[in-house]
């Protein structure tokens, strides 16, 4: 993987559901310092709170949701059911708490475990809140255009927020 492929910070700002959208096909690389895992993102689902209730966010800022609220291109990492961890990008101008869940993934390299599913993806992927707020243009965990053409076919999901590549 090279640096220069890394999605800048402009990439986070045209708009959440854009975001989503443009997220489908992008590689998610995590660097733990003893591997390199590598996947191609196939299914988003967009967050646009406080207004949407399905949002975190909803319930207002809390030390749970402060990344949320933070500069975009940051991850958020949260636990759930006291068994899996979710992430999700932060996609908006500080203040705004709206950020893209990664709800699915395309093993690439470095992944032999199962990546459908924002629980296994993360498991698979070796993240948990140790990431919560990691800069996506750090050294550990980063969003980069693959090589070659990307082009395909996405299509939204019932929810109108979520994205998945055909």
């Amino acid at each position: 993987m090279t640096r220069a492929r890394k999605l800048p910070r402009d990439f986070y700002a045209p708009g959440t559901l854009a975001i989503a959208r443009d997220l489908i096909g992008m590689h998610l690389v995590h660097d733990d310092g003893g591997t390199i895992r590598v996947g191609r993102i196939v299914e988003t689902e967009a967050y646009m709170g406080p207004k949407d209730l399905a949002a975190h966010s909803a319930r207002g800022r809390t030390a749970r949701t402060e990344v949320m609220f933070g500069e975009p291109g940051h991850a958020y990492v949260y636990f759930i059911y006291g068994f899996w961890y979710c992430l999700n990008i932060v996609t908006a101008p500080a203040g705004v708490p709206h950020a893209v869940l990664l709800r699915g993934l395309e093993p690439v390299s470095g992944l032999t475990d199962k990546t459908w599913g924002p629980g296994l993806l993360c498991r698979a992927m070796n993240i948990d809140r140790r990431l919560n707020g990691a800069d996506l243009l750090g050294d550990a965990l980063w969003l980069e255009r693959p090589p070659g053409n990307r082009s395909g076919r996405a299509s939204r999901a019932p929810r109108a927020s979520g994205w998945t590549s055909l």
